[in-house]
């Protein structure tokens, strides 16, 4: 037990040291952009025809601790970073924490939701892929992956609402509808919003179910053909049986300890697919921020929520496949 708790403790200190890092680089990058936040608040006040002087952009420095050393804002940034603080947005002038508020948990909840989806189809079709005769079927499985993997999701998403609006003359955009935008959460807006929902999380899960059917299909033709699959068939143990308790189990600890990666791709597939179809939720933010505002300090809390996320996915995985995973546990218990 004392090696296991040390083991947890070890990949906690690593996930730790990870966000740290992490939070550095995204500072770094914010510092590095042209022009502080001061300077480019009051060019945004002076383009909309405020007048401002150099003494108002020392004034407002001074405000900000923009005048402070580097590392020093660093310091207060992480530590405000990991209590959920991210001050002021530099443009909008709004607190991030309130701005995101349930934006990033949608962000968050379309990216869980999708990865789901896509193991609950990829894991049984992928087995079914590595054990079927059937060339018919292992071929129609296999061209499904290969549209997959590439028809990029932005062009399914164009296609979909395409089809939508001529078929139909609703373009299937949103999170909400337009009566439901912005009313308190109730058992109507929840509906409202999973009538809605179901497109983007079939979207971004789209690429990522075909990339882990072959990921679940090449582990488990691997592990089929092992020494140990035909000793258990030779005991006499076979079907669904033999397939779950010896080829799967060991077959599947791989796919548990992707499963940060394949978030990680879902997630950078999120901003361009939320632009597509108008989602108001953390991905669309950080589109603007980045390419329209230039508001840095929005989008390093967005890049630095979402990174957070991934790191605590990691970690559980880390857990997860010791506890079930006998050969890892082995290896750690000693």
């Amino acid at each position: 037990m004392y090696q296991f708790v040390r083991f947890a403790a070890v990949r906690a200190s690593l996930a730790i040291f990870t966000l740290v890092l992490v939070s550095f680089i995204v500072f770094s990058l914010m510092e590095l952009v042209p022009g502080d936040c001061a300077e480019r608040y009051l060019a945004f006040k002076n383009s909309q025809g405020a007048q401002i002087s150099i003494a108002d952009i020392e004034a407002e420095r001074v405000r900000l601790g923009l005048d402070k050393p580097y590392i020093q804002r660093w310091g207060t940034w992480i530590i405000n970073a990991f209590q959920g603080e991210f001050g002021d947005s530099c443009i909008l002038r709004l607190n991030i924490s309130q701005l995101l508020g349930q934006k990033i948990w949608l962000s968050v909840g379309i990216c869980l939701a999708s990865l789901l989806v896509a193991y609950m189809i990829a894991v049984p079709v992928g087995i079914i892929a590595a054990t079927s005769r059937n060339p018919y079927l292992n071929n129609g499985l296999r061209l499904v992956s290969y549209l997959g993997l590439a028809l990029p999701n932005f062009l399914l998403a164009l296609m979909i609402m395409l089809f939508s609006t001529v078929m139909f003359g609703d373009s299937l955009t949103g999170l909400f509808s337009k009566e439901y935008r912005d009313a308190d959460w109730s058992y109507d807006r929840v509906m409202d919003f999973l009538s809605h929902v179901w497109l983007p999380v079939f979207i971004l899960g789209w690429s990522a179910t075909a990339f882990a059917i072959q990921t679940v299909r090449a582990l488990m033709s691997d592990e089929i053909s092992k020494l140990y699959v035909t000793a258990a068939a030779a005991r006499g143990v076979s079907g669904s049986r033999l397939l779950l308790r010896y080829p799967a189990r060991h077959a599947l600890s791989p796919i548990i300890n992707s499963l940060g990666f394949d978030l990680n791709r879902i997630f950078n597939e999120l901003p361009i697919v939320a632009l597509i179809l108008t989602l108001t939720e953390a991905g669309s933010l950080l589109i603007e921020s980045l390419a329209r505002s230039n508001d840095q300090q929005l989008a390093g809390a967005i890049i630095f929520f979402l990174t957070g996320s991934i790191v605590a996915i990691n970690f559980i995985t880390d857990i997860l496949l010791a506890v079930i995973d006998p050969r890892i546990r082995h290896s750690i218990m000693g």
